[in-house]
C-alpha cells in the first residue's frame, strides 16, 4: 500500500483539494491502491474557499506516509508554521515523494525545497514565482514537472494530468488509462499551458494606442510592421525601438500574437480550412499560420480546435 497524506490548511483551494481526493482518496477496486488521509497541522475545522468548513485529520508528524500532496498554498504570504515546515523538510530529506498542485509550489519554494530544481505553477503566477524564487528552475508552458522526488502541476485541471501520470508511474498504463476514462479526461493531454493563457491587447502607452487600434481593426489584411510604423508617423527603426520600450515586446511578435489570438477565437466557433483561416487572420498561407500557431500556442490549430471548439 502507498500511504498518502493530502495537506489541508486555512483557505485551501477547494478545486485542487477535490482533485487530490479524486485521484488519491477515492476507493478503487484494484488490489493495491493508495491509502489516503486528508491531514492538517491546524486545529480543525479548516476554512476552504467559498467558506466551506473541512474537518481534516490533525497530525504532528508525517512519518507514516510515503507521499505528501500539497493541493495549494497562498501566493502572497511568506509565513509558514514552524512545526509544519520542519516536518515537510524532514519528509523531503528522507527522499519521500512530494506532489504539489498549482500554487502549492509556493510552499515548497518558500521552504527551499525547489532550489535548482525544475518546477511550474499556474501561468497567472509565473512571473511572481520567478521573481520571488530566482533559484528555482521554473519551466514555462508545461502541464507538470518531475524532478527527483518532487512533482509540480500547473493550475487547476492540470492537477488531474499530473495525478494520472503519478498513477501511470505507480500502477502502469492500463490502470492509468482506466482511471482517466472514469474521470472523462484524456490520459495525456498534448501541449502545455500556452493554449490556455489569456493574452489581451496591450495598450499601456498613449503614443501607440491609435496604431494598435488601427492594426486590430485591419488584422485580416496582410499588415506589415513597416505599415504600422507609417501609421504611427515614425521611421521603422524608431518605431521598433519605442514599441519595444513601451510594450515590452517587438512589433512583429505583438502582431503575430494578435493574429494567433484571432485564429484561436475563430477555431472555437467555426470550421475552416487552414488556408481560409490564414486568410481571415492576415497570413499569406497556411504554412505560416501553422508555424506561428505552434510557436505561440504550443499545439497545431487542429489540436486546439479539437479541445476548444463549441458544438
Amino acid at each position: 500500500m502507498l500511504n498518502v497524506a493530502i495537506l489541508a490548511h486555512e483557505k485551501i483551494a477547494m478545486f485542487e483539494l477535490a482533485c487530490a481526493i479524486e485521484i488519491f482518496a477515492l476507493p478503487r477496486e484494484y488490489k493495491t491502491w493508495y491509502q489516503t488521509d486528508v491531514v492538517c497541522f491546524d486545529r480543525a475545522p479548516i476554512s476552504a474557499t467559498g467558506g466551506i468548513k473541512i474537518t481534516a485529520k490533525p497530525i504532528r508528524s508525517l512519518y507514516r506516509y510515503d507521499t505528501l500532496v500539497i493541493p495549494s498554498w497562498t501566493t502572497n504570504s511568506k509565513h509558514v508554521r514552524l512545526d509544519m515546515a520542519e516536518k515537510i523538510n524532514e519528509f523531503a530529506e528522507q527522499g519521500k515523494r512530494i506532489i504539489c498542485f498549482c500554487s502549492g509550489a509556493f510552499l515548497l519554494a518558500q521552504l527551499g525545497l525547489l532550489q535548482h530544481r525544475k518546477a511550474t505553477t499556474h501561468w497567472r503566477y509565473g512571473e511572481q514565482f520567478k521573481e520571488r524564487f530566482p533559484k528555482v528552475n521554473f519551466v514555462n508552458d508545461v502541464l507538470y514537472t518531475h524532478d527527483q522526488n518532487i512533482s509540480c502541476s500547473a493550475g487547476s485541471a492540470a492537477a488531474l494530468d499530473l495525478g494520472i501520470d503519478i498513477i501511470r508511474k505507480d500502477f502502469g498504463h492500463t490502470i492509468a488509462n482506466q482511471v482517466a476514462r472514469r474521470l472523462v479526461i484524456s490520459p495525456h493531454r498534448s501541449g502545455g499551458q500556452t493554449q490556455y493563457v489569456e493574452t489581451p491587447v496591450v495598450k499601456n502607452s498613449g503614443s501607440f494606442s491609435a496604431t494598435l487600434d488601427w492594426t486590430i481593426e485591419n488584422i485580416s489584411e496582410a499588415i506589415s510592421v513597416a505599415e504600422m510604423a507609417q501609421q504611427a508617423c515614425m521611421s521603422r527603426r524608431t518605431f521598433d525601438r519605442h514599441f519595444k520600450k513601451a510594450l515590452g515586446t517587438s512589433p512583429k511578435a505583438w502582431l503575430n500574437q494578435q493574429r494567433i489570438n484571432l485564429a484561436k477565437q475563430i477555431l472555437e466557433v467555426e470550421t475552416l480550412s487552414i488556408e481560409q483561416l490564414a486568410s481571415r487572420v492576415g497570413y499569406d498561407n497556411g504554412i505560416t499560420l501553422r508555424f506561428n500557431f505552434n510557436k505561440y500556442v504550443g499545439v497545431a490549430p487542429s489540436q486546439y480546435q479539437a479541445q476548444f471548439k463549441t458544438n
